[in-house]
């Protein structure tokens, strides 16, 4: 029985692995996170080594800057579309606020809204302050690609952790 089990956890990892690659195709999901969380259970399964050590280092940083790119394409494709810092921070807190107070989708919601709200009190044009929110969207499309990009580059460092040092 524990040859089994040791057989197929990775191929459980890598399913959950498989699941969170797929959750980054909406940006509303942690896809992500749930990439990160599950090499973490894989590394404490298996054993705290110098090699795991280090691919788990490596899938940490790779999760961490994945995360930060969504946010930073977010915010650059709004100040491009001509949105003010103070707007692009009030769309960062309002996502916040909405992730937890609506999830999933409350996050995207009240970004765009905190957008489109401070843009239209600031400049008094509600075409305008709808330039900025269609950046902040598109940056959110292309956050996704992003994320999506370093949850590939997560699931590569993983396997070859497990397929090359297991």
């Amino acid at each position: 029985m524990e040859a089994f089990l040791t057989a197929t956890f990775p191929w459980i990892i890598g399913g959950v692995m498989l699941a969170g690659l797929a959750m980054l195709l909406l940006p509303i999901l942690p896809g992500l996170w749930l990439m990160w969380l599950s090499a973490l259970v894989y590394l404490l399964v298996t054993g705290i080594d110098l090699s795991g050590g280090i691919f788990f280092g490596i899938i940490t940083l790779l999760t961490i800057t994945g995360g930060l790119m969504d946010n930073i394409m977010m915010g650059a494709n709004a100040r491009v579309s001509g949105a003010s810092w103070l707007s692009i921070g009030v769309a960062l807190v309002g996502a916040i606020v909405g992730s937890i107070l609506l999830p999933p989708i409350g996050g995207l919601l009240f970004g765009m809204a905190g957008i489109f709200l401070v843009e239209y009190l600031r400049i008094k044009d509600w075409r305008k302050a709808l330039e900025s929110t269609k950046g902040l969207a598109l940056g959110c499309g292309w956050g996704v690609v992003a994320r999506f990009a370093f949850g590939v580059l997560v699931m590569i460092v993983w396997l070859i952790w497990v397929l090359a040092f297991s």
